[in-house]
């Protein structure tokens, strides 16, 4: 028999054996799956230990961080196990299903994570400028400490929650961000109350002056 033909019946044969393994992983898992439907814990672990590895592996090479990767995971594993009537076998083997969740959420957990740093790294900045810029400009309209009584004789005209976020600012040396804890309000609020505060400011010393 020419070499050629025994090659082509070895990979027949070969390729026969894999999809007959395959068939039966596919049957194993589908009965795993169905054990777990009638809420049997051991199907689950037996689940679990079978594809956890790859589904790690998964999770860290789309988030690229291993806490995150492990959360994600478990996360999916959860959703298996409290609603396993997701997975439809006429679309794909439960490992597909399964490793198609483990992405999904992946992908998901990375633009929430992209998005709260940029959120946080956009506050920073909007907080940093805003901060600096109150005070400086009442400096800059005063002159000096001494005269400070002039300042808190313009503050008097100022509405109340007007003049309270200033005097915390300028008199007390905290920032925005712990004024808002102090008084328990919203960043933007405080932010609002010190830029509509600092223009009534100023045109009170400007009247002063004269």
């Amino acid at each position: 028999m020419p070499d050629a033909m025994l090659l082509d019946r070895r990979r027949d044969r070969r390729a026969t054996g894999m999809a007959m393994a395959t068939d039966l992983n596919e049957a194993r898992d589908r009965d795993l799956m169905r054990r777990i439907a009638a809420g049997d814990e051991d199907a689950f672990r037996g689940l679990f230990r079978r594809y956890a590895p790859t589904a790690i592996s998964l999770a860290r090479r789309v988030a690229r961080q291993p806490y995150l990767a492990e959360e994600i995971v478990q996360e999916a594993f959860l959703a298996l196990w409290r609603n396993p009537e997701a997975y439809d076998p006429g679309r794909g083997s439960v490992r597909s299903w399964l490793m198609g969740m483990v992405h999904h959420r992946a992908v998901d957990a990375v633009r929430r994570e992209e998005s709260q740093r940029r959120r946080a790294e956009e506050a920073k900045a909007s907080d940093v400028v805003v901060v600096e810029d109150p005070a400086e400009a009442v400096v800059e309209e005063v002159g000096a400490p001494q005269e400070r009584e002039t300042v808190r004789a313009a503050l008097q005209g100022l509405p109340a929650e007007q003049r309270q976020v200033i005097e915390l600012m300028y008199f007390g040396g905290l920032s925005q961000s712990r004024i808002a804890e102090r008084l328990e309000l919203p960043l933007g609020t405080v932010k609002s109350r010190t830029l509509l505060g600092m223009r009534r400011l100023r045109a009170a010393l400007v009247g002063m002056e004269r």
